[in-house]
């Protein structure tokens, strides 16, 4: 088995052949579903979802690592408070270094043609960002004779490993495996059914490949999550794979392993790795991914989210946590995407004076913000409401307020 996967063609097939179109049709699924996520929001409230999409983003996919970051701590971590405890800082920076790396990649694929998106430079670019960030404890791996490795930040490994039942190639060949990933992959990024059906193969190649001696996961999360900005798809950055994922972390890893199967019979496809295992990962992948988007466009319905957004404002006014009226002022900017702060009067039905107080504790509170001092005002979204404005994002408890101390 070393012996084969020391051959290029190894790594074959890469991408189903899909006979009777049923994985385009999925792919269709999950193009139309995402598009759907483009509109019911003004633009300033969508650029917020995205934010606490990003962040979400980074809590599951670390989730699925088995590492747990509480959101509280994550929005401590922001405001450059750290746990006293170091395995909790060590959350904090992690969860920190998937979050920074991804924003840099959001920038840096507005100026990269797609297909670099598959480029081997790209994925060290990705690896090299995310560990140049994390602690030293976090940045040290075992070999397959047990020997602790460091991991270098942006480099291929330079060990050869098992990752259970699977041996990946040796890391003499991973220039080889990464070039044909790129050369084959590189040219499927854009917006057709037969990109998401080729992202969906790539992530489990990639993985099969697993080109660094830690961080493979997240790296090829990020890279998956790249490629959906890349290809152009309407509502990307509104909902996240990573979520499905964690949900069905048993499965989702089933049957990712499942699919580094070498062919299973005669009619399996005409490569060494099993056709028709990857057909079923790349399934999985698509029917989770438009899962997402139907579970987001739920949660960002225009009248839903009002009518949450409301009465928890009501709530905290009369737990006089917020300013009477606040809940007004909420749901118009809301609604409206943002607003002056002259027309804060008017809505509130109040003086200038009183309303400009309302608007200073909103601000304080986290609820409002604005980029200048007499700019317009805009929502935001606190950590500690969003358990309630947008439930089920997280697991139950975890966008509790939360001490980081001991």
């Amino acid at each position: 088995m070393r012996k084969l996967y020391s051959v290029v063609h190894a790594i074959e097939p890469l991408l189903p052949e899909d006979r009777d179109g049923s994985l385009r049709a999925a792919a269709a699924r999950l193009i139309a579903g995402s598009a759907k996520l483009a509109a019911p929001l003004r633009r300033p409230v969508a650029r917020e979802i995205v934010e606490i999409v990003r962040a979400m983003n980074g809590y599951y996919s670390n989730l699925i690592e088995g590492y747990r970051t509480f959101p509280a701590d994550v929005q401590a971590a922001l405001e450059g408070h750290f746990s006293d405890v170091s395995e909790r800082r060590d959350m904090q920076l992690m969860h920190l270094a998937h979050l920074e790396t991804q924003k840099l990649m959001e920038q840096k694929l507005l100026s990269m043609p797609s297909q670099d998106v598959c480029s081997p430079e790209f994925l060290c670019w990705i690896h090299g960002e995310f560990y140049a960030r994390l602690p030293e404890t976090l940045r040290k791996v075992s070999d397959m004779r047990g020997r602790l490795h460091p991991v270098p930040e942006g480099r291929l490994r330079d060990f050869n490993v098992r990752i259970g039942t699977h041996i990946p190639p040796r890391h003499e060949e991973l220039a080889d495996f990464l070039a044909v990933f790129h050369e084959r992959f590189g040219s499927m990024v854009d917006r057709s059914p037969r990109s998401f059906v080729a992202m969906a193969a790539a992530h489990h190649r990639l993985a099969w490949i697993h080109p660094f001696g830690d961080g493979n996961g997240r790296v090829i999360r990020l890279f998956t999550e790249a490629w959906l900005l890349k290809s152009g798809l309407e509502g990307v950055g509104m909902w996240t794979l990573c979520r499905g994922l964690a949900r069905r972390n048993a499965q989702y890893k089933a049957v990712l392993a499942a699919a580094d199967s070498p062919r299973l019979h005669d009619t399996d496809g005409r490569g060494a790795l099993s056709e028709q295992r990857l057909s079923e990962f790349c399934r999985f992948m698509l029917d989770t991914a438009t899962d997402q988007t139907a579970f987001m466009a739920s949660l960002i319905d225009s009248e839903r989210l009002e009518a949450r957004l409301f009465a928890y404002a009501r709530l905290r006014e009369e737990t006089r946590e917020l300013p009477k009226r606040s809940s007004i002022l909420l749901r118009d900017v809301l609604l409206r995407g943002e607003i002056r702060r002259g027309e804060a009067s008017r809505i509130l039905g109040v003086s200038p004076r009183t309303a400009q107080t309302v608007i200073r504790h909103l601000e304080t509170a986290g609820f409002l913000h604005s980029k200048t001092p007499k700019g317009p005002i805009g929502l935001v979204f606190p950590v500690n409401s969003v358990g309630t404005l947008f439930p089920n994002l997280y697991p139950a408890g975890e966008t509790d307020d939360r001490s980081i101390g001991r």
